[in-house]
């Protein structure tokens, strides 16, 4: 997911905006005092940014302060998400930002632990990734053996049976449907008794800084999560948003639309 559409978006909006105010202010009179003279029209670029622009603005505030559109594509929050799955997060959860430089110019709460979050990794500031919550600031989170700790507290799992995966992520068929039981939030995770190189390379200890978080994908053995970044948090700055809704699932290997995983909301 990358911001192209945001920019596009916002430069839309002000152009649109500014055609339409300096048309207000220095010409839209003159062509009132002329009109009893002259059959003077409105500007075609005037008449379309005076259509256009309280539009666009409705957008972009919808966008930006209520509620955004994403859409999943890859398998790394399998169970939870599924490659096509269009959702829906909640922009003002975590504080009111500005579009474009993402920044918070409203407080108004912080993410808990277990939140599926979308945000800008370190790494790649241009993309919106999304992952779960797991480390909160001042934690100690340790990955071994396929089992998440947190402050030394390792997380009990429930075997719920063998996935079977559908369309784009077939390929999970057979990973093991796990629930995991983070505190105040348990969730589904996959995990492949087939991907101990993978996993091994996760394994690890990391104390969370102060305004970070640590976040990992559901999919365990196929998320590039906090576990593999060179920087291992996500800073609070980075963050978009709260996942909080499945509206529409489109996968054309798998059919097309998946009518029962509308309108689910994201555990």
């Amino acid at each position: 997911m990358i911001a192209w559409f945001e920019k596009v978006l916002v430069g839309l909006t002000l152009l649109t905006g500014l055609i339409w105010l300096v048309d207000r202010l220095f010409f839209a009179k003159r062509r009132a005092e002329r009109a009893g003279l002259l059959d003077e029209k409105e500007p075609i670029l005037v008449d379309y940014s005076r259509a256009f622009f309280p539009v666009l603005a409705l957008v972009l505030g919808l966008r930006s302060f209520v509620a955004e559109p994403f859409k999943i594509p890859s398998s790394s929050m399998m169970p939870t998400l599924l490659i096509g799955d269009f959702i829906l997060v909640n922009k003002f959860a975590y504080g009111l930002r500005l579009p474009i430089n993402n920044h918070k110019f409203l407080a108004i709460g912080e993410p808990k632990r277990g939140d599926v979050v979308v945000f800008r990794p370190p790494h790649h500031p241009d993309q919106d990734w999304i992952k779960r919550v797991i480390g909160l600031p001042g934690d100690t989170v340790a990955y071994r053996a396929n089992t998440v700790y947190v402050n030394g507290v390792p997380m009990r799992y429930a075997k719920i049976g063998n996935y079977v995966g559908k369309g784009q992520g077939a390929d999970m068929t057979g990973a093991d449907l796990l629930q995991e039981q983070l505190p105040g939030r348990p969730h589904d995770v996959l995990e492949r008794e087939d991907s101990a190189y993978f996993t091994q390379q996760g394994e690890g200890e990391w104390t969370v800084p102060p305004g970070q978080y640590f976040v990992m994908g559901d999919n365990r053995d196929n998320s590039e999560d906090s576990r593999f970044w060179e920087v291992h948090f996500l800073p609070e700055e980075n963050l978009r948003g709260k996942a909080f809704l499945i509206w529409l699932n489109w996968d054309w290997s798998a059919g097309g639309v998946d009518f029962s995983r509308m309108g689910s909301s994201i555990p």
